[in-house]
This record gives structure tokens, C-alpha cells and sequence, in this order.
């Protein structure tokens, strides 16, 4: 069971702040944007021939950032378990943006998966069954971001580089982190071997 009910905690934050960084639980636009940036440093430079899944996609604001750099995948699908958030996403970005349980339905094979954000209010074994299930619907990687701290009972899920790369060992994956883009976060980009 998720730390918080995210179909309630999600659809509160909508109605409170609407279709902004804050209504996906962002503390700033600016906040997001730096965390898309660094997930887009991990995605190869050219975006056309590839299948990007958005898992968790809110509002589809990924999709968005990247159109904003005049950059457009081969193909971008957004995922989502909000229903608000699927149909804001797919008014946003024009886009396929399917409802889906990361955790629970089967997903669609892609290049790669990111995720921004969609793992913060996960307990840790939702956390390690998130990425273990984008990794191995990923042809080339996940890659994602977390906050950072040893776990409480708060709200968020908080963890270390370290704890990430314990629950990734049996994958056939390379781990490579980034942090000190804000603080309390960091991301991790897992590529499959070879």
C-alpha cells in the first residue's frame, strides 16, 4: 500500500493549484526543469528514432520541456494512474498517454523509460517493484530520480544512491548517478549491459 492514497493526494493537489508544477507536488517550475534536464543529459542526443515512456506522467510537463528545446522523440507515450492527470496530458501534449498501474499492469516496450517525481510517495518495495518493471520493459534504459535521505515516516520516500543500486544488482544493468542539482535529489540512469 502507497505511504499516501496517490489517486486522492494527486487529485487534491489539482483542484488546489491546478495544471502547474504544484499541482503535480513540485515545490517550483524551476525545480522540474532542473530535474528534466538532468534526465534528459542521460538520453542519447538525438530523440527521433526513439521510443520514450513517460511512467508517471502527470501532466505530460517532460514532454513539454522537451518540446520546448525543439526536441521530439520518435515516439513519446505517457503513462498514468490519476485519471485527471491522463486526460490533462493527453489535452497538453497531443500524445498517447494511457492509464496504467506501473505496478500492476503489463507495459508496453520502449527505447526507454523515464520518470520524474511518480516514485516519491511509493513505500520501498513499491519503489524497488517500480523500477525493476520500467527496467525490464526498457530496451536501452530507465532512468529516473528520487529524494535523497535515509527513509522516515513521512509522506516521501526517501533513499540513497547506495540502497538503489542494492535493489538493482540482479539486473543486467549499469548504474550511473547524478546529484548536486538540488538538493535532497539525485538520479539515476540504469542502461542495460552491452
Amino acid at each position: 500500500m502507497p505511504r499516501v492514497d496517490t489517486d486522492s493526494f494527486y487529485r487534491y493537489s489539482l483542484e488546489h493549484y491546478g495544471h502547474t508544477a504544484k499541482g503535480v507536488q513540485w515545490q517550483s517550475a524551476d525545480t522540474q526543469i532542473a530535474r528534466f534536464e538532468v534526465l534528459r543529459g542521460f538520453l542519447p542526443d538525438d530523440l527521433s528514432t526513439l521510443t520514450i515512456v513517460d511512467a508517471g506522467c502527470g501532466l505530460g510537463d517532460f514532454h513539454g520541456f522537451l518540446e520546448s528545446r525543439g526536441e521530439r522523440p520518435g515516439c513519446y507515450l505517457g503513462i498514468d494512474v490519476v485519471e485527471p492527470m491522463v486526460e490533462a496530458a493527453r489535452e497538453r501534449t497531443g500524445c498517447e498517454i494511457q492509464l496504467l498501474d506501473v505496478l500492476t499492469d503489463a507495459l508496453p516496450q520502449a527505447d526507454f523509460y523515464v520518470c520524474s517525481g511518480a516514485m516519491n510517495t511509493l513505500t520501498r518495495e513499491e519503489t524497488k517493484a517500480f523500477i525493476e518493471h520500467c527496467f525490464m520493459a526498457s530496451i536501452q534504459g530507465f532512468l529516473f530520480n528520487l529524494l535523497l535521505g535515509r527513509d522516515t515516516l513521512h509522506s516521501y520516500n526517501l533513499c540513497t544512491p547506495e540502497e538503489v543500486r542494492d535493489w538493482t544488482a540482479h539486473l543486467d544493468a549499469e548504474m550511473d548517478t547524478a546529484d548536486g542539482y538540488l538538493p535532497d535529489d539525485f538520479t539515476v540512469a540504469l542502461m542495460r549491459r552491452g
